[in-house]
């Protein structure tokens, strides 16, 4: 009787545990290297509607940047943030230090959302966080290109991925109807 007892306690022991684990399965468990180099938490964006978005600075879509910081403008007073990360996976489309990169981003688009370093988004070497973002989003399909947006509610939740020819303006009525929904 006793070994039964002590089982079904480890039993709901183990339970507990992948409840808990499950319940953080969320995009804020995750953190990145700002371009600076101070790792970031995004546990610092609880709460708050976040598009992250894989960037380069010598692409054909790289004009998106003015769209983003439009977006970021209009929004980030109503709890939006745009998270930047830079990738040069594609065509070498952001061979830059991140010192350039911060400075092509303030000089030709004014840039004030959050940028991180150089990361990878498909590979053996994928940032975790793009891992987490692809499986997600519905599909662990490989990012297909420079700015693919995957879209994160109020609760850390992956709603949306947005392939890289999705201007960011297109982006506006979904971002509106999550910064009006209530968190769980």
């Amino acid at each position: 009787m006793k070994i039964l007892v002590i089982m079904l306690v480890a039993s709901l022991f183990a339970c507990t545990k992948n409840v808990d684990k499950h319940k953080e399965d969320n995009f804020y468990k995750y953190s990145a290297n700002r371009l600076l180099g101070e790792k970031e938490s995004f546990d610092k964006y609880r709460n708050n509607v976040v598009l992250v978005v894989n960037t380069a600075s010598e692409c054909g879509l790289t004009g998106q940047y003015a769209g983003l910081q439009d977006l970021y403008n209009k929004y980030s007073e109503k709890g939006f943030v745009i998270l930047g990360f830079p990738s040069n996976q594609f065509g070498n489309q952001e061979p830059g230090s991140s010192e350039e990169i911060r400075e092509f981003c303030q000089l030709n688009y004014s840039v004030t959302f959050p940028m991180f370093e150089k990361v990878e988004v498909n590979g053996e070497n994928a940032h975790p966080l793009y891992n987490y973002l692809k499986s997600k989003a519905g599909n662990d399909e490989d990012v297909a290109w420079n700015f693919t947006k995957f879209l994160i509610d109020k609760n850390g939740k992956v709603i949306q991925r947005f392939e890289p020819k999705t201007k960011p303006l297109e982006l506006e009525d979904d971002i509106e109807k999550l910064l009006t929904k209530t968190i769980d």
